[in-house]
């Protein structure tokens, strides 16, 4: 693509040419490209990423004075790249030729630009000049409310105006910005010390937990029943449309609803804005008639009785004729499927396989989208492997992005759970190239759609997809799983990585597991990043871990200061850590200062909620590790009450013995003798533990020592 970009000469576009030379247009594209005098030009036929937005640029957007100059400049930058002599100087990201979304980004900046020359009398970008340049760059830094990141797209974006301009076919004069050689910082916002993913708050653990809880259910024990209704559905649909109307077929409708009146039976119906209606539908496939005679039937009078009036009394469900197979603690999780909602049911079941992969990989919301069928092949020994594109850093020969992205050169590790999403997906698409092809999860209409499933659509499904969970949980007796809102608003996309992140760093034991059991999820996604120079979600793992080291730091600060004991045989190091808190008061770590933290070893303390303790991590003295685990992290899903690097609080005392009562009152409610003397013995070893720190314990205030 390079070279077809490299080789088209300089020429001046006509009202009837092409937006994009033909030779440009990605192999997928079957549309039409309109015309260079048009007032929309669609970035379609650029796209080759299935997850990337159809954006157009529409040229009434446009003041009439300088539309026609800003047309030209916006078909050379889209046609052609800009000389490598362009890069000199440059940071490593600045390409001589950009993606589609860049380009219509690019062009909607220049229309705001566009604008604001208008408000200020210039006609011509040959008016453009660096004081120009110099009062729109302060304009933009003083706007409230916009970040640096965003000026620094603007300024990037004007000065491909610019470049495109100076290397165009009719140049106008634009004037070089002054910021592409005095440099940017006299004209973007102040720094700030995070940003973007990492700043993207975590969803609640209550709301993933069982939000994540029941993707896997319909992924893993509902998907079979839900594929089976589709199925049926979809057979039940196609034989009514092609069923003629016939005397015989007329003869089987009254007979079908003679007996389910003289039965006193329901009539099948389904909901509508106005009220319940005849399920016509369902009526006619399963009566092998056509929607049309079925409608005349229900609409006359039959046997002296009107249906309307009986079906209106007695309103019924579409039954499907297919066992429920799928079971929550042992019973099924439907009485019976139905016609009715078999779409529906659809639709969540591509959103659980949807949140499953997004929760599960440490994919971002593009990689799970740019997923193929047959990606995840089938070992002969070992583990899934999934082979994934990458779109964002995909770039040919020379360095220009490439649209179709590139296999990426490392694969995924995919534990059981995404496995089963995978073979769910390639099930609901067929032969569809891509797991999640908007054409193929369109279960409604069956549109038209180029690529994936839109990221808006997914945000609505998730939030449906948690409605109907929670009424699932409730219509199944199990409240304390429904789902919850968020406290920071809408779940989306974009949350699932750095809550994995949240969850691997201060959950290790938790909720991810309680989920499934599938070892320990923080190797399994390392292992999917491996040679990739701790890029990706090892940023994400890296400042929530630091994070979360602050966090049980400052606690601890807060606590001995209260009074609040310690023991164990890393209790003084506890000490000694806690005391270096007040430095991280109002951090919002970066990446480089996560990592700095990461490597004091003597910040190194972990709480660990589930085993009632704090990890002072001291490599040497860890029994987590096998002799040839040498990584420099502790395994707190294999903590050992007797490691050296252990130590209790107070409030580690008290859980476990509360954990002892509990235990305590279910033993004496079980039956089988046996179990009921292990939770004893169980809670009496948690109340030895609870003594042995009440007589060991100390404080940084002497008056508060036992």
């Amino acid at each position: 693509m390079t070279t077809a970009y490299t080789e088209l000469p300089l020429v001046v576009p006509g009202p009837d040419s092409p937006s994009i030379e033909p030779v440009l247009v990605v192999p997928s594209y079957r549309g039409t490209v309109n015309r260079y005098g048009a007032p929309a030009w669609p970035m379609a036929p650029l796209i080759d990423n299935p997850s990337a937005p159809r954006t157009t640029i529409h040229w009434t957007n446009f003041p009439d004075t300088t539309r026609e100059e800003f047309r030209l400049i916006a078909w050379h930058m889209v046609n052609r790249a800009l000389p490598d002599t362009f890069l000199v100087g440059k940071v490593p990201s600045w390409r001589t030729r950009q993606s589609a979304p860049a380009i219509y980004q690019a062009a909607l900046t220049w229309s705001h630009f566009a604008h604001w020359l208008d408000k200020r009398g210039i006609t011509s970008l040959d008016a453009c000049t660096e004081e120009v340049f110099h009062d729109y760059g302060l304009r933009l830094s003083r706007q409230p409310g916009i970040g640096r990141s965003t000026v620094g797209h603007h300024l990037t974006a004007l000065t491909r105006l610019w470049a495109f301009d100076e290397a165009g076919v009719l140049p106008r004069g634009i004037a070089e910005p002054p910021w592409n050689r005095e440099g940017r910082d006299d004209y973007l916002p102040a720094a700030t010390p995070s940003g973007g993913e990492n700043a993207t708050e975590p969803l609640s653990p209550d709301t993933m937990g069982p939000l994540l809880i029941w993707a896997l259910r319909v992924v893993e024990d509902f998907a079979d029943d839900i594929l089976a209704a589709w199925a049926e559905n979809r057979r039940l649909t196609a034989r009514a449309a092609k069923a003629k109307a016939t005397p015989a077929a007329r003869a089987t409708l009254k007979a079908y609803f003679t007996d389910l009146i003289q039965r006193g039976q329901p009539i099948p119906t389904h909901d509508h804005p106005g009220g319940r209606r005849f399920a016509l539908t369902y009526i006619a496939g399963i009566n092998g008639a056509s929607h049309s005679q079925t409608n005349g039937v229900v609409g006359s009078r039959h046997g002296g009785l009107g249906l309307n009036q009986y079906m209106l009394d007695n309103p019924g469900g579409c039954p499907l004729a297919i066992p429920v197979t799928g079971l929550v603690d042992g019973k099924p999780w439907k009485p019976v499927l139905d016609f009715t909602e078999a779409l529906t049911l659809m639709r969540h079941l591509g959103t659980a396989a949807f949140i499953v992969l997004s929760y599960l990989t440490g994919m971002r919301p593009q990689e799970v989208l740019g997923l193929r069928t047959g990606c995840c092949p089938d070992p002969e020994s070992g583990r899934h492997l999934i082979h994934g594109h990458v779109y964002k850093t995909a770039t040919d020969e020379n360095g220009n992005h490439r649209s179709a992205g590139e296999l990426r050169d490392v694969p995924w590790v995919a534990i059981a759970p995404v496995v089963s999403a995978i073979r769910v997906l390639e099930r609901i698409v067929g032969d569809t190239p891509l797991l999640f092809d908007g054409a193929a999860h369109d279960f409604n209409t069956k549109r038209s759609f180029t690529g994936t499933v839109t990221f808006k659509s997914w945000r609505d499904r998730i939030e449906d997809f948690a409605v109907w969970a929670s009424d699932l949980a409730k219509a199944l007796g199990r409240p304390h799983e429904t789902v919850p809102a968020d406290p920071n608003g809408a779940i989306g996309t974009q949350r699932f990585r750095r809550t994995l992140a949240w969850h691997i760093a201060r959950r290790p034991g938790g909720l991810v597991a309680l989920a499934i059991q599938y070892g320990h999820l923080r190797t399994s996604i390392s292992s999917g990043y491996a040679s990739r120079s701790r890029d990706g979600i090892h940023q994400l793992l890296d400042v929530e871990t630091a994070r979360a080291t602050a966090d049980t730091l400052t606690t601890l600060h807060a606590d001995l200061a209260d009074g609040v004991g310690v023991s164990g045989p890393a209790a003084r190091r506890a000490i000694h850590a806690a005391s270096q808190a007040p430095a991280f008061a109002g951090t919002v770590f970066t990446v480089r200062a996560a990592r700095a933290v990461l490597k004091d070893a003597s910040l190194a303390v972990h709480d660990n909620p589930h085993s009632y303790l704090m990890c002072v991590y001291n490599r040497e003295k860890a029994l987590c590790h096998r002799l040839a685990d040498r990584r420099d992290a502790p395994r707190l899903d294999r903590c050992e009450p007797t490691c050296a690097n252990v130590t209790r609080t107070d409030h580690h005392a008290d859980q476990l013995i509360s954990m002892a009562e509990a235990l305590e009152k279910q033993s004496v409610e079980l039956v089988p003798v046996p179990l009921a003397h292990r939770l004893q013995a169980r809670a009496q070893g948690l109340r030895d533990l609870a003594e042995k720190h009440r007589r060991d314990r100390i404080t940084t205030l002497p008056e508060a020592s036992a």
